[in-house]
């Protein structure tokens, strides 16, 4: 599956790895830079997705997306990502992604706009029920350009994602070019979906790290089943 991923704003904080353990497949431990596991909230526009090698999909292909992300490595030494959560505007691309890889999609009213220097990402989810959590971003992206930085190629760096998917442990591996990141400051943020996701109070306080990026182009392989 090939798709861009484009506006992508990376919003991230510390937390200690003996509470995100829980929160992670069977067979793999949280992945700690710095003396601590971190977890993300990342709302960008996922654009031209499409099957194989073939063209994007009409439409349904592109979409706002808002996802609620820890870091993990297995027991072969694969890092990788393990979403707690993935709000999407479509809900057949909730349904198929549910189906097909197992991934905890849910579908949202969602928005991403630029207003002046600013970018607004508006989130509100529909199904599954459970309080309708949420979230409100905006961040204005900066001129300075983010290289050579170990903590964001920790957090952005990432070629592949753990998950479960009928009993059995998936990883699917992905490739990209390396992001074109920028610091960025936070304007605003109203945030129940690092809460929802089983992290409850983490995003009341100020994020750690806050980048952005224009975006890169990524394709997904085919999932392997995972070693143990």
């Amino acid at each position: 599956m090939h798709q861009r991923w484009e506006e992508v704003a990376f919003l991230h904080w510390r937390v200690d790895a003996a509470r995100v353990a829980p929160l992670l497949p069977a067979g793999t431990t949280p992945d700690v830079f710095d003396g601590s596991s971190w977890v993300g909230l990342i709302p960008f526009r996922m654009v031209g997705a499409g099957l194989l090698t073939g063209p994007a999909v009409p439409w349904l292909g592109t979409f706002a997306e808002t996802n609620v992300r820890l870091y993990a490595v297995d027991t072969t030494g694969r890092r990788g990502v393990v979403f707690r959560s993935l709000d999407a505007s479509r809900l057949a691309v909730v349904i198929g992604a549910r189906l097909a890889f197992g991934l905890p999609y849910c579908w949202a009213r969602m928005q991403v706009r630029r207003v002046g220097r600013d970018i607004e990402y508006t989130t509100v989810r529909r199904l599954p029920r459970g309080g309708c959590p949420g979230a409100h971003i905006v961040v204005r992206p900066e001129a300075v350009a983010v290289r050579a930085d170990s903590l964001a190629h920790f957090l952005t760096a990432r070629w592949g994602l753990h998950t479960r998917w009928v009993r059995r442990r998936l990883y699917v591996p992905n490739e990209h070019a390396t992001w074109p990141l920028h610091t960025a400051s936070l304007q605003h943020l109203d945030d129940d979906l690092v809460g929802a996701a089983g992290l409850p109070g983490v995003s009341h306080q100020p994020p750690d790290s806050v980048l952005w990026s224009a975006g890169v182009r990524t394709v997904f392989g085919m999932p392997q089943p995972s070693r143990r």
